[in-house]
């Protein structure tokens, strides 16, 4: 079934536009009520729903706190509002407030004129397709009635002022609140959620930080800054001379790193290079790593020297985590920087995830451009491009047969993933192999073929 409201990751678009309206947000908000309501009443819990409320640092993130905030009371849920806070906190905070649920408003590495809705679970989990789609079916079937609710039923809004402190020690926490004075870091935060908290807990670890990124002002998040655009932290490393260089995204549930050398680390590198320290140390259970369809041939070869099992899921950080609940694996995540220790955290998490990284290069005494050496990565060629409509690739006949062809000429040393993104309006056609020049022209064939037949 095709769904209207939910995406792979929540709800997300433009502003004021559907399905990102203040209205369709206060149905949303009630409908959320109505199902944690349920709940609460089969569980035979005491008082009202518990709601954590977060948003990251687009001037829009108000609209949808407010909007959110009134369907929710309107039907009987306590809300209490964070305010900009990593979505990763947000997940965090669920469980340390005995919250029911937790929404984080978010567009997560979108520019600012977009922004989006993610849903969590009363364990800090994001929402299954199963429960979004019973939420977008309250919503677009308009069985949402407030009437029931008396003056004595309906929720309240409480601003959190704790909230985050309490994210600060939890992150240090994870690595036994250890100094890690021996490391310089350029610390680039997006503009976005974590501008307030990931300076503190750098520096209260005792790390040298030079922090950029950390000026928002509400229309500037992702704006030529965080893990979509590292040249400029590539620039501080270098000048600044630092150990190496983190950049998150808007809501800091990415990370990409760059070494002392100026090179960018990625989500398959970071991956990699901590399977392998967490398997040494007996931390990684079941020798066992997941990651999604993007990742890199050279991480999969990498991983089979080491002797370490790969789970392979759909894109998406949300069908990755789902894997690692169904196979206890310890390590997950995305080429794009979403990294997933679920000994610690439920979801990605940017500065858990650095973190991690730090305590691997202080025990092994290496530097990042020498743990990143475990995997060779292959050339790959990612073109991204708006369509006007998300058909049935399979159905274009010319783009079947040249598709058919490059596989064949790739052999093993290649492969292709054309797919739609799964948040916007676009596709993206992704291609590996061990040349190049010869993959940029089959993505650019492709790319012209698709364009040719739906390109906006």
């Amino acid at each position: 079934m095709t769904r209207k409201l939910f995406g792979t990751d929540g709800i997300r678009g433009k502003i004021n536009h559907s399905p990102l309206t203040a209205d369709v947000a206060v149905k949303l908000g009630q409908a959320t009520a109505i199902i944690l309501n349920e709940i609460h009443k089969n569980g035979k819990k005491k008082g009202k729903p518990k709601l954590i409320l977060g948003k990251d640092t687009r001037v829009s993130g108000y609209i949808y706190e407010n909007a959110l905030t009134s369907g929710l009371c309107s039907c009987g849920v306590d809300v209490y509002l964070v305010g900009p806070l990593p979505t990763p906190a947000v997940a965090h905070l669920i469980k340390s407030f005995g919250a029911d649920a937790g929404i984080m408003i978010t567009a997560s590495h979108n520019p600012a004129g977009d922004n989006g809705i993610k849903f969590f679970d009363c364990s800090g989990y994001k929402l299954p397709n199963k429960e979004e789609t019973k939420i977008e079916g309250l919503v677009l079937n308009n069985e949402l009635d407030a009437s029931n609710f008396s003056i004595v039923d309906v929720g309240k809004a409480h601003r959190i002022d704790d909230a985050r402190g309490r994210y600060i020690e939890y992150c240090k926490s994870t690595v036994l609140n250890q100094s890690m004075s021996q490391f310089k870091v350029v610390l680039d935060c997006a503009n976005g959620a974590a501008y307030k908290v990931a300076p503190r807990i750098f520096q209260e670890l005792d790390i040298d930080v030079v922090v950029i990124g950390d000026k928002p002002d509400g229309l500037n998040i992702n704006k030529d800054c965080g893990s979509l655009y590292p040249d400029k932290l590539k620039k501080e490393v270098l000048k600044n001379k630092a150990d190496f260089g983190v950049a998150l995204d808007g809501d800091a549930d990415r990370i990409i790193m760059v070494d002392e050398k100026g090179d960018v680390v990625d989500g398959d590198e970071i991956m990699a290079l901590s399977a392998i320290y967490m398997k040494e140390k007996g931390r990684l259970i079941n020798d066992k790593v997941v990651v999604t369809v993007m990742s890199n041939i050279g991480f999969y070869k990498a991983m089979k020297e080491n002797k370490i099992k790969v789970e392979t899921t759909q894109v998406g950080d949300k069908f990755v985590i789902e894997k690692m609940r169904s196979t206890g694996a310890r390590l997950g995540g995305e080429q794009s920087g979403h990294i997933i220790f679920s000994k610690y955290i439920t979801t990605g998490d940017g500065v858990i995830a650095a973190l991690q990284i730090m305590r691997a290069m202080k025990h092994t005494q290496k530097k990042l451009s020498e743990l990143k050496k475990c995997m060779a990565k292959y050339p790959q060629v990612l073109l991204n491009f708006d369509v006007k409509e998300k058909k049935d690739l399979e159905g274009i006949k010319e783009y079947r047969k040249r598709a058919k062809e490059i596989e064949f000429e790739l052999g093993d040393e290649g492969r292709i993933l054309v797919r739609y993104s799964g948040t916007q309006n676009c596709c993206r056609v992704m291609i590996e192999g061990k040349d190049k020049k010869v993959i940029t022209k089959y993505a650019n064939e492709l790319m012209g073929i698709i364009k040719k037949e739906i390109g906006a």
